[in-house]
């Protein structure tokens, strides 16, 4: 028994067919309008998701950590490559290390730049092998020699510089002949890292001036 077309109440009779294909073609478009709406809503919830891992979660950019450098290894390394002590300043653990190599010029040089601290400026510990005496003058232009000064049992020179700015940034030195080479300690410290790091090789530059290894 078929079904009696069903009465809509607005209308007080039964729909006819073209009133209900517009009803269910509004029904639809309503039914698209708040998927859309859903869609959009979760679209953007998952952007701000992303947006924030990458803020939050993703490393920064920047330079990686500098390695550290093993002056003693590298000191000996050296030392045996050319038969011959190199040395390797022994200071404090919390001085970090910029450079360690051999620099060329009119002397070759071990040259090792520590910096002490964060207000202690810099510090290089020079071994010119087979120096000339000229050498500490020519590398401290604007130093010259100021007596001499004990540390760690080894009579260094010390050198005072004046105010004309020809010294660079250089504020205090001391050198040392050590056996065939010459021993320069020099940078903008202060008197306390530079004695320290006088005193970090002095046992070696004793064994440079015996000439023993």
């Amino acid at each position: 028994m078929a079904r009696p077309p069903r009465i809509v109440a607005e209308l007080g009779r039964p729909e006819t067919p073209g009133e209900q294909a517009d009803r269910k073609a509004a029904s639809s478009r309503v039914y698209r309008s708040s998927q859309t709406a859903r869609n959009l809503i979760a679209a953007l919830l998952i952007t701000l998701a992303v947006v924030a891992v990458v803020i939050f979660a993703v490393p920064r950019g920047g330079p990686p950590p500098r390695p550290s450098i093993d002056v003693a290894a590298v000191a000996a390394d050296l030392g045996t490559s050319r038969g011959r002590v190199v040395i390797a300043p022994v200071v404090p653990a919390d001085w970090r290390v910029n450079v360690a190599e051999i620099e060329g010029g009119d002397v070759e040089a071990w040259t090792v730049v520590y910096v002490p601290g964060e207000d202690a400026g810099y510090l290089r510990v020079a071994q010119g092998f087979d120096a000339d005496a000229g050498w500490p003058g020519r590398t401290l232009t604007g130093g010259r020699p100021d007596g001499t000064v004990e540390y760690g049992g080894v009579t260094w020179d010390r050198y005072r510089f004046d105010d004309s700015g020809a010294s660079g940034n250089v504020t205090s030195a001391v050198s040392v002949q050590a056996g065939p080479d010459i021993v320069l300690i020099y940078g903008a410290t202060d008197d306390a890292s530079l004695a320290t790091a006088a005193e970090g090789v002095a046992d070696e530059v004793r064994r440079l001036q015996d000439g023993t290894r």
